[in-house]
């Protein structure tokens, strides 16, 4: 019953939109209805500016983070809680049921929950991911590399096998919902993301 538990706190606060809610409070948009229609702080940067963006990025990242220590704090200190939580959090992100399923692509909320899993790992991961968008331009492929790099670096770092199983479900969900991108990257027609946003973006 206690799983059950923290599975539904995890999801419901998941299904808390940063996105959604910096649109509307911020501009009265729905921000599923400008950019790529993506509730997340790619595309919240993009329509809306930088500061927009890190707000959503912060607010996504503490609903996995503390879905994660809910659900370690209801198991007692066992990591499983915490995997469990985070990845119910992550799920509520890209699949809201409050907005008919249409969601993130779960990069900060999954960061989250991994700084409370993996600590190290975040840390290096996040270096990584911000090196790899200034390097690029593409905020997509650094995301799905970073992903990538979360279960390598947990068996490096000697994490027992069922938290690395969790690792490889945070980094397979990541490069799932991005699979468009990869589609694109692999054509040559992703967009880049420029330091002061698009040029795009809502006045």
């Amino acid at each position: 019953m206690i799983y059950v538990v923290i599975i539904l706190i995890g999801y419901f606060l998941g299904n808390i939109s940063s996105s959604y809610l910096v649109g509307k409070l911020g501009r009265n948009i729905d921000v599923r209805r400008h950019g790529s229609g993506n509730l997340g702080a790619t595309n919240v940067y993009r329509v809306m500016g930088l500061k927009a963006g890190a707000i959503v990025f912060i607010g996504d990242m503490l609903k996995g983070l503390f879905a994660a220590l809910i659900g370690l704090l209801l198991l007692r200190g066992d990591g499983m809680g915490a995997l469990i939580g985070g990845m119910a959090a992550v799920l509520g992100h890209n699949w809201p049921i409050l907005l008919n399923f249409r969601g993130g692509k779960g990069v900060a909320s999954s960061f989250g929950a991994i700084l409370v899993l993996f600590p190290g790992v975040a840390l290096i991961v996040f270096a990584i991911w911000g090196i790899l968008i200034a390097l690029t331009g593409y905020v997509s492929l650094a995301s799905v590399i970073a992903a990538s790099l979360v279960p390598i670096l947990a068996i490096v770092f000697g994490y027992k096998m069922k938290y690395v199983i969790g690792a490889i479900i945070f980094a397979a969900l990541i490069i799932f919902r991005h699979r468009d991108n990869i589609s694109r990257l692999l054509k040559g027609k992703e967009s880049k993301i420029s330091r002061r946003g698009s040029s795009r973006r809502l006045k």
